[in-house]
């Protein structure tokens, strides 16, 4: 599962293949003891806890990204390589 992104001590990762258990593009993201999955449509949570703080560094940064995001989920469903995005700044 590669780190595409990592900011503020958030690590955003995305598995290849991971379409079957939410099946929207989403991302898995931790930070310290937490973990969540956020849609990368909306940015809402799908699993997981997360601090309200950080998640509102996460939903600014997938705005920003939304493209990026999306291509790289076509890539990962694809089983192909998928690139590094630019970490909020």
């Amino acid at each position: 599962m590669p780190v595409i992104s990592m900011f503020y001590g958030i690590i955003v990762r995305m598995f290849f293949m991971d379409n079957k258990e939410h099946k929207l593009p989403h991302i898995h993201i931790e930070y310290a003891e937490y973990t969540a999955v956020i849609s990368i449509e909306d940015g809402g949570m799908l699993a997981g806890d997360f601090p309200s703080s950080k998640l509102k560094l996460v939903a600014a940064w997938i705005e920003i990204h939304r493209d990026e995001l999306m291509a790289d989920w076509k890539l990962a469903i694809a089983g192909q390589p998928i690139f590094k995005i630019d970490a909020l700044k």
